[in-house]
């Protein structure tokens, strides 16, 4: 009887899930089709500049001061020179940009203004000249500890990436002791803070929400610094001081980026062919020395203009970019200002410098990781270039005059910062500007000047600071979605 009661309960159970299935399903049946969409595209703001910011930065800076030192009215036979003080920095700026409409289909105009303050030690403490053995010659101690500057900014923004040129007044402490060595307890110390202008150029991105990286070269004038040091000889001090700064720099942007959507990673990898244009300052530690006679320690300074071309290829991983690059520049660096020894009409003895980068190349490999269609890279690898300097003057009643010239190698390291180009519509999606800065150290040559017994050796050690095209063959650099 239990058993027989069981079954009809389960059986009950079965019919009643039936129905409510069946009631279900023709319930279902009356209701319309449900519509599917798709998700609604997230929105894309356009990178927007306006707004303060604040930031860090480091870099090297070096001096390229023409400086003088002679003795009485008319002066008589002291040399001129260039001190180069060479170091390390770091500092802090703070800034505010107005971005404002397209220009011409260029981008958008960005106006700003930027204070910074660096803390460092840009020194020379090398140079020696007049003999500089037993006791006679001037030996100099330049040095730059701190410097700032308050600019405006005018630059040319696309989307994320801005380009800019910078200018306005300058500051910092310049410290500079001439030792007679004749009477070293005598040193006459120049201190004081300066005041000049500055110019330069840079480029800066965005690395994601609200922050930004940048790289900047700046050109510093903080005019010239005069003295007279009395003992125990009456010299008339004149130095010009000139530094050239190469900085990056990274700011956080207080407003005006706001939320938006990451852009997608851009497509880097194949072969590129491009041009470059620049510029270029040697700081070339060298001496001019004969047994017993001489021993002057002095720089040359080449400056001037470069252009070239580059071509390289690419590898993607992710983010990650690995490359090759090689490249060939001419260059009108030029440095014929130093003079050593003695350097007025009457002294007998005195040597004149003239000395030329005429061109260089590099063989390097690069590494980077692309921050939307911004890509940050580090680079190193094999130099080469042609070095010439003219001599002429005069030793021991033996006049002289040669011209020594080699190619030298040595290496090469630096970074920059690449992204798409495109203006007017000109230029399409495979065309990519870069800013870029280099270090190249060509090593150190000695050469004799023939029948004078005196031996002229040199370093040359370039900074380089250019911007370039480049045009990418197997695809276009545009976001892979």
């Amino acid at each position: 009887m239990k058993a027989v009661t069981s079954t009809r309960i389960v059986g009950s159970v079965f019919a009643l899930a039936g129905a409510a299935f069946a009631a279900g399903s023709a319930s279902a049946a009356d209701l319309p089709a449900k519509v599917y969409r798709k998700a609604p595209p997230m929105v894309v703001q356009a990178y927007n500049w306006t707004g303060f910011y604040a930031g860090v930065n480091a870099g090297v800076g070096f001096g390229r001061s023409t400086t003088q030192a002679a003795i009485g009215a008319p002066p008589v036979g002291f040399p001129t020179s260039r001190l180069g003080g060479l170091g390390g920095f770091g500092g802090g700026q703070i800034g505010y940009n107005w971005q404002y409409g397209d220009l011409l289909g260029l981008g958008n105009i960005v106006l700003g203004v930027e204070t910074d303050i660096q803390g460092g030690s840009l020194k020379d403490s090398r140079t020696c000249e007049v003999t500089c053995l037993n006791g006679t010659g001037l030996a100099f101690n330049q040095k730059l500890d701190w410097f700032g500057t308050a600019r405006g900014r005018i630059g040319l923004a696309t989307g994320s990436v801005l380009t800019y040129f910078t200018g306005g007044f300058a500051y910092g402490n310049v410290k500079t002791t001439v030792t007679d060595l004749s009477n070293p307890a005598l040193a006459t110390t120049f201190g004081s803070t300066r005041t000049g202008w500055t110019v330069g150029s840079g480029v800066e991105a965005a690395l994601g929400g609200n922050w930004t990286g940048k790289i900047e070269y700046l050109y510093v004038d903080l005019g010239t610094q005069n003295g007279a040091a009395l003992l125990p000889n009456a010299y008339a001090y004149s130095s010009q001081i000139r530094e050239h700064i190469f900085r990056v720099g990274l700011n956080y942007r207080i407003g005006g980026v706001g939320l938006y959507a990451p852009e997608p990673v851009a497509n880097w990898s194949g072969v590129y062919l491009g041009g470059n244009v620049g510029g270029a300052t040697a700081l070339n530690r060298s001496t001019l020395a004969a047994t017993a006679l001489t021993n002057e320690k002095f720089n040359l300074a080449p400056d001037g203009y470069l252009g070239g071309v580059q071509i390289g290829y690419n590898w993607q991983a992710g983010a990650w970019v690995y490359g090759l690059e090689t490249d060939i520049q001419g260059s009108s660096q030029k440095d014929d200002k130093p003079c050593q020894l003695g350097c007025f009409l009457g002294i007998p003895q005195l040597a004149t410098f003239n000395q030329k980068m005429q061109w260089f190349g590099t063989a390097r490999g690069r590494i980077g990781y692309s921050v939307g269609s911004t890509l940050f890279y580090a680079t190193g690898g094999f130099a080469y270039g042609n070095v010439k300097t003219d001599v002429a003057g005069s030793f021991l009643g033996t006049a002289f005059a040669q011209s020594f010239s080699r190619t030298r190698t040595g290496y090469a390291v630096g970074g920059g910062i690449e992204s798409p180009f495109d203006i007017f519509g000109l230029f399409g999606k495979n065309w990519t500007s870069k800013t870029e800065y280099l270090y190249v150290d060509l090593g150190r040559s000695t050469d004799v000047i023939t029948g004078t017994g005196l031996t002229f050796s040199t370093k040359a050690q370039e900074h380089v600071f250019r911007t370039g095209l480049n045009y990418h063959f197997n695809s276009p650099v545009v976001a892979r979605y």
